[in-house]
């Protein structure tokens, strides 16, 4: 989803473009899903006692949320968005979406209080990724979990086009529109990772990386998505990257 942080508040086009409607607000089903999974699994371990918090930080419209929940049985899964027109639309999703920024004066949650937080499709949006993590850092608790999902910079049919010298799928140039790139919509992404850069920063951040894992991406062309799903096997070339780390 899209949440933008900055260090102050957001410049007023930026928080104009996200307040949008017309903006997208969701991602993929595929990869909403395998975040999802993830989170079961690492919730099923021994140390995991009795309902724990979730939060899905950036939740948009509420769809990965509620896409995730009948998968976290007995959890409680709360959006949180800054966005007032994506809180509208999550509300009649999920029973629990409140507003939260995570810079300037913070989430509305003490140091602590979650034992999850699901990131999904945010950190490419971020002024400042760093802020960010330091108060997803600061809400979870010790050993809390993050699962963390963003583009990949070094998708196998990025590595193509930019040979060609054709500008990378998700990378953007304007807020205004899309130039020398595949595709139409203009969603304000700010910051791309590969696999490695982005455990690198997770881990310079405070967290153990557990687990990366690829996901497909929904605006592949039809004829092309049987390779997008095989890209998956290597995460490296994935068009979604997934990684699950723990607050150390």
């Amino acid at each position: 989803m899209t949440t933008p942080t900055t260090t102050g508040p957001p410049p007023r086009d930026l928080r104009d473009f996200y307040e949008n409607p017309a903006v997208p607000v969701a991602s993929g089903t595929p990869r909403s899903l395998r975040q999802a999974r993830m989170l079961a699994r690492a919730l099923s371990g021994p140390a995991t006692a009795g309902p724990q918090t979730i939060l899905d930080i950036g939740c948009g419209d509420g769809t990965a949320a509620a896409t995730a929940a009948p998968l976290l049985p007995g959890h409680r899964v709360i959006g949180v968005d800054w966005s007032q027109d994506a809180l509208r639309r999550a509300r009649t999703r999920i029973p629990y979406a409140v507003r939260g920024e995570l810079t300037g004066g913070g989430l509305p949650f003490a140091s602590g209080s979650a034992d999850a937080v699901l990131f999904s499709e945010v950190v490419e949006h971020l002024v400042d990724p760093d802020a960010a993590l330091d108060e997803i850092r600061r809400i979870l608790r010790p050993g809390g979990h993050l699962m963390l999902s963003t583009p990949n910079l070094a998708a196998w049919y990025n590595r193509g086009l930019l040979l060609a010298g054709v500008q990378p799928v998700f990378s953007e140039v304007s807020l205004r529109g899309i130039h020398g790139r595949p595709g139409t919509e203009v969603v304000g992404h700010l910051r791309l990772y590969t696999a490695r850069a982005l455990k690198e920063f997770v881990a310079a951040s405070g967290f153990t990386v557990e687990r990366l894992e690829g996901a497909p991406f929904h605006g592949v062309p039809r004829p092309l998505r049987p390779l997008d799903r095989l890209a998956c096997a290597r995460p490296q070339l994935a068009s979604i990257l997934l990684l699950h780390a723990r607050r150390t």
